[in-house]
C-alpha cells in the first residue's frame, strides 16, 4: 500500500462510517497491481449495527406513501444518469472492466431503478366485490421489513441497482453487502441516494467478508437475502438462511451454451460468440463458454472465431481504445490459465492460447493480464468444459446432430442462458421449448431479460422460487394478505355455526 492508499468503511444509518472492527482488506487495480484502497471489513456487532438502523427507518418507511416512494426514486434515477461516468471510471479502477463496458452495467442497473420508479402499477392489488351479502374481498401486497442483499465482483454497481432499488420501492428497508474486491461503487449508490433524499437506515452498506455474509444469514431481525455469485455459495446462502427462517433468492454459477445449427449465418454467429465469450474478459455470468458447432459447421465457425479473436485489443481499462481488460486478481489469473494449460492432455486442441500475454506498457507490467484462448474439440470430460473457469476462455465442441447438441447442453448442471444460432424458425422454437435453461436467446447470444421481465437461471444456477427484477422480484420482496370486508346492516345479528359459505 502507498501512502495514497484511500479507506473504503460503511454506510450505515444515512452516514459513512469508518470500520471499528480494525480489520482490512486490499483493493487492487487489476490493470496496475498496485494496491490502491483498503476496505474495512465488519464485524458481526457492525452488520448488527446496520441492521438496526434498517430496523429503526422500516418502522416509518414500510408505512410510508407509494408518491413519497417513488418521489425519492425519480430523484435518484436523475442523480444516477448524471453520475454515471463517475460510476463506471470507480467500476474500471476496481474491477478493471473497460470504461464502456462499465457504462453499459450502470444503464442495465438504471433498468431497475426506472422499473421502481412505476413499482405504484405493481402493487395496486386487487378487490372483488359482493362475492358474498355485502362482502369484498381484496388481495394486497406487503413488505417483509429488512432484506439483506449480497452482490459479487462482476457487477459492482448493477447487481446491487437488481435487488435495492424494487426492495425500498415496495417498502423495505436495505443492508447491502457487496464484494471486498471492489467495494467504491455500492459506497457511491448509498451516497447518492441520500442526495436524493431517501431517509436514514432505508439504505445501509457493510463490506466485509464471510463474517458479515454469516451474520446477514442468521440475523433475527433480516426477512429476505438476496446473492448472486457461485454455485457453491449459493447453495450455501440458500440453505443457511432458509434453515434461519428466511425468504431466500440464491443465483448461482453458470455454463452457458451456445447451439449452431448448419443453417446459420456463420459470420453472425462468429460475431456473437467472440463478443459473448471475451466480453468483460469472460467474467460474466451470462458469458457464452462453450459453442457447441452441429454437422459440419464446425471447422468453418473455428477459424472465423480466431480471426476474430486475434484482433481484439486487450488493455487497461481506462484507454478508450481497449476492448477488454484485465482479470479482477492475479490468483484468479492463474487459475483461468490453469485450465488452457492443461487443456490439450485432455484432448482439446488449442487454438489459441492467451496464457503468455502481458501489457508491457510503463505501470502496466504487473496487472492481472491474461489473453483470448480458444479450444476446440473439447470433450464433455474436460475440465475446461466441466467447471465454470469465469474467464477469456471459449471452448467448442462438435456434435452430429440438434439431438446430440441439445442432450449435450441439457446434461449440463447449470441452467442459466443459452442461444440457438439458426435461420429455421420451427429449430428454433423447438430449441426454446426443449433446452433446460431459465434464459433462451435465439440469434442472440447474451439474452438477459429487460427490466420488466426477470432475470434467473434453472438447475444449479438458481436456489429459491423467485428470479431477480421484474415481477419475481416484486413478489419476492413483498407479501400477499387477503382481507375480507362485510359491513353488516343494523338488522343482522344471531349466531350461526355452519362454515362460511359465500352466498
Amino acid at each position: 500500500m502507498t501512502s495514497e492508499t484511500k479507506t473504503v468503511g460503511h454506510w450505515i444509518g444515512g452516514r459513512a462510517v469508518e470500520g471499528a472492527s480494525g480489520a482490512y482488506g486490499p483493493v487492487t487495480d487489476p490493470a496496475t497491481g498496485e494496491v490502491t484502497t483498503r476496505v474495512a471489513l465488519a464485524s458481526a456487532e457492525e452488520v448488527d449495527a446496520a441492521v438496526a438502523a434498517a430496523k429503526a427507518a422500516y418502522a416509518t418507511w414500510g408505512t410510508s406513501s407509494l408518491a413519497a416512494r417513488t418521489s425519492v426514486l425519480f430523484a435518484y434515477r436523475a442523480l444516477l444518469d448524471a453520475r454515471r461516468d463517475d460510476l463506471a471510471r470507480l467500476i474500471t479502477a476496481e474491477h478493471g472492466k473497460v470504461h464502456a463496458d462499465a457504462l453499459g452495467e450502470v444503464a442495465r442497473g438504471l433498468e431497475i431503478v426506472e422499473l421502481a420508479c412505476g413499482i405504484t402499477t405493481q402493487l395496486k392489488g386487487e378487490l372483488s366485490t359482493q362475492v358474498s351479502n355485502r362482502v369484498d374481498v381484496a388481495a394486497i401486497r406487503q413488505p417483509l421489513g429488512v432484506v439483506a442483499g449480497i452482490t459479487p465482483f462482476n457487477f459492482p454497481a448493477m447487481v446491487p441497482m437488481w435487488m435495492f432499488p424494487l426492495a425500498i420501492a415496495c417498502g423495505n428497508t436495505f443492508v447491502l453487502k457487496p464484494s471486498e474486491k471492489d467495494p467504491s461503487a455500492a459506497l457511491l449508490l448509498a451516497e447518492l441516494a441520500a442526495e436524493a433524499g431517501l431517509p436514514e437506515g432505508v439504505l445501509n452498506v457493510v463490506n466485509g467478508d464471510r463474517v458479515a455474509v454469516e451474520r446477514l444469514l442468521e440475523h433475527p431481525d433480516v426477512a429476505a437475502v438476496s446473492f448472486v455469485g457461485s454455485t457453491p455459495i449459493a447453495r450455501h446462502i440458500h440453505a443457511t438462511a432458509s434453515a434461519h427462517g428466511k425468504r431466500v433468492q440464491a443465483l448461482g454459477g453458470a455454463k452457458n451454451h451456445m447451439l449452431v445449427l448448419p443453417d446459420a449465418d456463420l459470420d453472425a454467429a462468429a460475431d456473437a460468440a467472440v463478443s459473448a465469450a471475451y466480453g468483460s474478459a469472460g467474467e460474466r455470468c451470462m458469458a457464452v463458454s462453450a459453442v457447441v458447432a452441429v454437422g459440419d459447421t464446425g471447422d468453418a465457425l473455428v477459424a472465423k472465431i480466431r480471426d476474430r479473436a486475434e484482433k481484439i485489443k486487450i488493455g487497461p481499462g481506462s484507454d478508450p481504445t481497449s476492448e477488454m481488460g484485465p482479470l479482477i486478481t492475479a490468483e484468479h489469473r492463474d487459475r483461468v490459465a490453469s485450465y488452457v494449460r492443461g487443456a490439450a492432455a485432455q484432448g482439446a486442441e488449442v487454438v489459441l492460447d492467451g496464457t503468455g500475454f502481458t501489457v508491457e506498457a510503463e505501470g502496466y507490467e504487473k496487472g492481472h493480464w491474461i489473453g483470448l484462448s480458444l479450444l476446440d474439440k473439447v470433450s464433455p470430460d474436460a475440465d475446461a468444459y466441466r467447471d465454470e473457469i469465469f474467464g477469456p476462455v471459449l471452448c467448442v465442441l462438435r456434435a452430429e446432430t440438434y439431438e446430440e447438441g441439445i442432450a449435450l447442453i441439457n446434461a449440463s448442471p447449470w441452467g442459466n442462458g443459452t442461444a440457438v444460432f439458426t435461420r429455421d424458425g420451427g429449430a428454433a422454437r423447438r430449441f426454446q421449448l426443449e433446452v433446460q435453461a431459465g434464459m433462451v436467446g435465439v440469434n442472440v447470444p447474451i439474452p438477459v431479460p429487460v427490466g420488466y421481465h426477470s432475470f434467473g437461471g434453472w438447475k444449479d444456477s438458481l436456489f429459491g422460487d423467485h428470479h431477480i427484477y421484474g415481477n419475481d422480484g416484486v413478489h419476492f420482496y413483498t407479501r400477499g394478505k387477503v382481507v375480507t370486508t362485510r359491513w353488516p346492516d343494523p338488522e343482522d345479528g344471531g349466531v350461526d355455526l355452519g362454515f362460511p359459505s359465500h352466498k
